[in-house]
């Protein structure tokens, strides 16, 4: 009873550490995407996403190293279903977001053909080394494309924006670079704390491997993603909101998997195919409403956060 009350008290303080740490994060990037002129949106697809995307990238290289690949595997594709499903429910249900163009024509279609790629690998139950190479040979190309072509849209909006990004730069970068250090920093020790204690209930009840994978351990890596999203749209940043979900699902996909299975081949059980049957619907069905609407309403994101709620209650009760 003590350990269940230690490790309840765990998650509560982690909770703390993550809201504060998420704002102070949120305050450094905006500013910084500002000041080298890049979009809100850009700095949330890269900077944002990959920074938040380390519990699940530190969780899934411990798994391989040790040989664990069902946790390696569940915690990814569980954390996108959870960034798309709940995480974006959650912040629609507290503000209709507005999609930018780009978000759709390019990220969009980013983000359908990432999780093809990596689902379409793991179909056979297993990624290679040379697999896992290729694929975070794109995400590093891809991140290479979208902060070029970031920089260049925001030259062609503003001609004096990179002018000034040079003199805010040097005036305030220390300042910056401490704040996003130390936000990112208590973002991830929150995390990670918050994933050993949520880890140890599930183990206790007796939960299986996959499910304690696809869904505490998801849930807990995705927190830093959850409460950067929260204090970003409460702020108005929308395009770091939305742009830290659709670069963090392709970061876990094409780099965490990628890097895991150039560490260790990877194989899994066929109770994969479900989770990933799931990803893959909840990806097309995002992107659609997205595409149709070009927002995402508090209906949606209801029924977007609904659909993992049943997904979590079918896992564990199976």
């Amino acid at each position: 009873m003590d350990g269940t009350l230690s490790q309840l008290a765990v998650v509560l303080a982690s909770v703390v550490g993550l809201g504060v740490g998420a704002r102070l994060l949120v305050d450094a990037v905006v500013r910084l995407a500002r000041r080298f002129g890049l979009s809100e949106l850009v700095i949330g697809l890269t900077v944002v996403a990959a920074g938040t995307s380390t519990p699940e990238l530190a969780v899934s290289l411990d798994a391989a190293f040790k040989g664990l690949e069902t946790i390696a595997v569940a915690n990814v594709l569980g954390s996108n279903v959870y960034n798309l499903a709940f995480v974006m429910g959650v912040v629609a249900l507290i503000r209709v977001i507005p999609i930018d163009r780009s978000l759709l024509h390019r990220d969009g279609i980013a983000l359908l053909a990432g999780t093809a790629a990596g689902g379409g690998l793991l179909l056979d139950l297993a990624l290679t080394r040379p697999e896992g190479v290729a694929m975070t040979g794109l995400s590093v190309l891809y991140t290479l494309y979208l902060l070029q072509s970031g920089r260049d849209g925001q030259a062609e909006a503003d001609p004096d924006a990179v002018t000034r990004a040079v003199t805010e730069r040097v005036s305030f970068r220390g300042r910056d670079a401490v704040l996003l250090v130390g936000g990112l920093a208590l973002v991830l020790v929150s995390g990670d704390l918050m994933v050993r204690a949520a880890s140890n209930l599930a183990r206790g009840a007796g939960v299986s491997e996959w499910v304690i994978g696809g869904t505490v351990v998801a849930a807990g890596t995705s927190t830093p993603e959850l409460a950067v999203s929260l204090v970003a749209v409460r702020r108005g940043s929308l395009g770091v909101s939305v742009g830290n979900l659709v670069g963090s699902n392709l970061f876990n996909l094409l780099v965490v998997l990628g890097l895991a299975a150039t560490i260790n081949p990877l194989s899994v059980s066929a109770a994969a195919l479900s989770t990933l049957a799931w990803l893959a619907a909840i990806t097309v069905l995002v992107v659609a409403a997205l595409w149709t609407g070009r927002k995402l309403s508090r209906v949606e994101g209801g029924l977007l956060a609904g659909s993992e709620v049943v997904r979590w209650v079918l896992g564990l009760l199976s």
